[in-house]
């Protein structure tokens, strides 16, 4: 496995070693969950079961400071995606 940082060519070189696929099936494969996972999660909630919840969640604008120069800049609102592992998940990384 990469250290680090795991990019889409990194999942489809795993996928095609374990599976026996080509690495062009592979990276179609990986890009083709990767849309269908955005577009779940566009909907509001993206329930994996044995793996977790995705969530969108709306954060209000704020007062941010940059803290070098104590510039006061307005952050504005924006929506942001939210992980909550499941028990399963965490029971196998904790063992």
């Amino acid at each position: 496995m990469a250290k680090g940082n795991l990019r889409r060519i990194d999942l489809a070189k795993i996928v095609s070693q374990k599976k026996g696929f080509p690495l062009l099936f592979s990276k179609k494969l990986i890009d083709n969950l990767i849309d269908v996972l955005i577009f779940s999660v566009s909907k509001n909630k993206l329930n994996l079961k044995n793996i977790g919840t995705f969530n969108i969640v709306k954060k209000n604008s704020r007062l941010g400071r940059n803290p070098k120069t104590r510039q006061e800049f307005i952050i504005t609102a924006r929506k942001s995606i939210s992980f909550k592992p499941s028990k399963t998940l965490l029971k196998k990384i904790n063992n």
